[in-house]
Formats: structure tokens, C-alpha cells, sequence
């Protein structure tokens, strides 16, 4: 028999609530496993793993989906950091990052540290929504 799915947190149900998300069973165990461990970048392929590490029944779309509604909320942020690859952020407070090529992993730059100059005027019948700067680092 697989882990029992731990029970989820009285925080993760007040904070889907607080931003219109209905609490089912499947947001929630996402949203515990996606908040509990404070700021993270995370792809939904190692989300469902998690999941099902953690023994919930969710298939891969589902997570997907999940994540995407999350954003559309505002309680994540998607950073691309290139076509086809992009992570969930549970930072969603003003930060860039950096990328590291190497193993593909994310890492916060607090957002004082970097400035842009220079921003063209967004078209007509727009509004600038906000600026992403992905640094590509590589370890040494």
C-alpha cells in the first residue's frame, strides 16, 4: 500500500478561498504540497511527482490545469525561461532570477537588486503588467 496522503492545511483551504478557488480535494493537496515549504520553483512534472510520492491519486493535466488556475489567481507566477520550459513560482512579491543552465534549477534575485533603465511604451490600448529578468548563470 502506497503513503497515505498527509492532510492538508487549514492554510492552503483560507488561501484558495481568500482568491475565489473552490477547496477540492485535489487543490488542496497541491496547494499543501506547493506552499508548505515556503518560496519554490517548480515544474508541474516534479509536482505530480510529489504528489503521487505523497499518494495522490492526480494525474498529470489535472496538476497542470491546477497550476494554471493557481496563476490565474495569483497565487503563483510563471517564469519562462525558455519556449517549452517554464516554472511555477510560489514567490509572487517583486524578484527576478537566476537560471542555472547547468541543472535547471531557479534561484531568487531580490527585486532591488536589479533595475531596468529602460522600458518602451507599451502599444495602444495596453498597460505594462510587469518586467521578467531571467540571468543565465553557470557553476563553476
Amino acid at each position: 500500500m502506497g503513503k497515505k496522503v498527509r492532510q492538508t492545511s487549514a492554510e492552503a483551504t483560507q488561501r484558495l478561498r481568500v482568491v475565489g478557488l473552490r477547496p477540492t480535494r485535489q487543490r488542496l493537496e497541491l496547494a499543501d504540497l506547493l506552499f508548505a515549504q515556503g518560496d519554490r520553483h517548480v515544474t508541474a512534472e516534479a509536482l505530480h511527482g510529489e504528489a503521487v510520492k505523497a499518494g495522490a491519486k492526480v494525474s498529470l493535466a489535472t496538476v497542470y490545469n491546477t497550476l494554471h488556475q493557481f496563476t490565474q489567481a495569483g497565487l503563483l507566477r510563471q517564469v519562462v525561461v525558455e519556449a517549452g520550459r517554464f516554472y511555477f513560482d510560489t514567490n509572487v512579491g517583486p524578484h527576478q532570477h537566476f537560471y542555472v543552465e547547468d541543472d535547471g534549477t531557479l534561484i531568487d534575485i531580490p527585486g532591488e537588486e536589479v533595475a531596468v533603465s529602460s522600458v518602451p511604451a507599451p502599444p495602444k490600448g495596453t498597460a505594462l503588467s510587469r518586467i521578467d529578468v531571467v540571468v543565465r548563470i553557470r557553476r563553476q
